[in-house]
């Protein structure tokens, strides 16, 4: 073994030198250099990489292309012998280097190990890479739209599947940013003094209104067997990559700063990722959640009238359904999310179209996704209010969320995800079509909520 006189008095670098001048210029580490490597750590308050980097002669790393930080945290996590930790990175950087076959008796030399032990560690070493390099191909490129998807890359390959009729036109009607300025109910200069544009401020019956309207859309999922969740609204980059924002949409979200975490742009994620590396057993399904949050979305570029007063918010409220279900059950259950939609919208007796979006207007994760837009006749223009999209196995994938079958088989769940709704375009909505003398009217199944029927 090596043996140093210790002196707790000399200074971190007069200890290093002259243990150092002990050590012989070899790529070996053995036990005893590891325990003193460790307590210099210690005593100095000195992360163990670097005093392995000072302790350990250049060639250790240069030589052999060993990283002494990825050796020494090999050790410790995987609590395995020094040679085996030796011998997996020497495989690892090798692999990466070159990605073909090596002698394995070579290996076996440099890393003091015996033959059938680095044979195993490169079989299962390369084996993982190449599955590596093909989840980076897959979640690099988007869904495949769903066989009933129109084709198409442009607005009039969207197919409306339905539409209301008696749409009211009138000159007239004013559109809701002169409404709520009218009736004081949102400041949005007060929210780009406190913050910037795009956070209103909602006031008196406006946030009540507001209040109605969350309340009305988690009971009414609640009703149809939807299980409610408060999830948080930060999200680490794991959660973002498993639903599918990273590396699509990281530039629409917000990042903290110093932290790898980011505002939710919408319920969805943190909702879904509840059950990444999990298996579910069929038993369990189909699992239906609702959560209430409020969401943050860049919309960096955005500008001009169509993202005026409520039709566009950096910061905004959304009530959200999730469905994780049986691979053959999906598109049933996409029509049955639809319906609830429709019915929402329906109870609120707003004017509304379903539009099928072509493949071309799928986003980046979506197999099959319709939109729901409500009419703003003070605007006469259609705002979007809904999007219910099948995800079909792009996001477990990506996730590893799947389901245990009864014959104890596993596959991917199906993750489903629909606004229910996104508040901002249903009150500008609201405001605009139920205007009349001086007033607005509340729509009757939120009078309950609100405890008034007008405004």
């Amino acid at each position: 073994g090596i043996i140093v006189d210790i002196k707790p008095k000399t200074d971190f670098k007069g200890q290093v030198r002259s243990i150092k001048s002990l050590v012989d210029d070899k790529p070996v580490l053995t036990k005893d250099l590891w325990k003193l490597i460790k307590w210099l750590s210690g005593y100095y308050n000195t992360p163990i990489g670097v005093v392995a980097k000072a302790v350990l002669p250049e060639s250790f790393s240069t030589k052999y292309k060993l990283k002494t930080q990825l050796y020494v945290q090999a050790v410790n996590k995987n609590k395995i012998s020094l040679n085996r930790a030796k011998a997996q990175i020497l495989i690892y950087n090798y692999l990466k280097s070159k990605k073909s076959m090596v002698p394995v008796q070579s290996l076996a030399e440099l890393c003091s190990s015996p033959t059938n032990v680095c044979r195993k560690l490169f079989e299962k070493g390369y084996v993982k890479l190449i599955e590596k390099e093909i989840f980076d191909i897959l979640t690099s490129i988007p869904n495949v739209p769903y066989k009933n998807v129109p084709q198409g890359n442009k607005q009039e390959n969207n197919e409306i599947v339905f539409e209301s009729e008696a749409i009211k036109i009138e000159n007239k009607l004013l559109p809701h940013w002169d409404l709520i300025k009218k009736h004081k109910i949102i400041d949005f200069e007060l929210g780009n003094k406190i913050t910037s544009a795009g956070f209103p401020v909602y006031i008196n019956k406006g946030a009540k209104l507001q209040r109605a309207l969350i309340n009305y859309f988690l009971d009414e999922a609640i009703k149809k067997g939807y299980s409610e969740i408060q999830p948080p609204i930060l999200i680490n980059e794991n959660s973002a990559f498993g639903t599918g924002q990273i590396p699509d949409k990281e530039g629409q979200m917000y990042k903290i700063e110093n932290e790898n975490l980011f505002l939710i742009p919408t319920a969805e994620v943190p909702i879904t990722n509840i059950y990444q590396n999990t298996i579910i057993d069929t038993n369990d399904m189909p699992i239906k959640n609702v959560a209430y949050t409020p969401c943050f979305r860049k919309e960096a570029g955005s500008w001009g009238s169509h993202v005026r007063g409520l039709n566009r918010l950096h910061q905004f409220d959304k009530v959200e359904i999730v469905q994780i279900v049986r691979p053959e059950k999906s598109y049933s259950i996409l029509d049955e999310m639809c319906n609830y939609v429709e019915g929402l919208l329906k109870n609120l007796k707003l004017p509304y179209r379903k539009i099928r979006l072509c493949s071309g207007d799928l986003g980046f994760t979506s197999a099959m996704t319709y939109d729901f837009e409500v009419f703003s006749p003070g605007q006469k223009k259609w705002l979007e209010c809904s999007s219910v999209s099948n995800f079909e196995t792009y996001q477990s994938n990506r996730a590893n969320i799947k389901i245990k079958l009864e014959n104890r088989s596993k596959v991917l769940a199906h993750t489903l995800n629909g606004s229910a709704l996104a508040l901002p375009r249903i009150l500008a909505s609201i405001i605009e079509n139920y205007q009349s003398n001086n007033k607005i009217k509340i729509p009757k199944v939120l009078i309950p909520y609100t405890g008034f029927d007008e405004i």
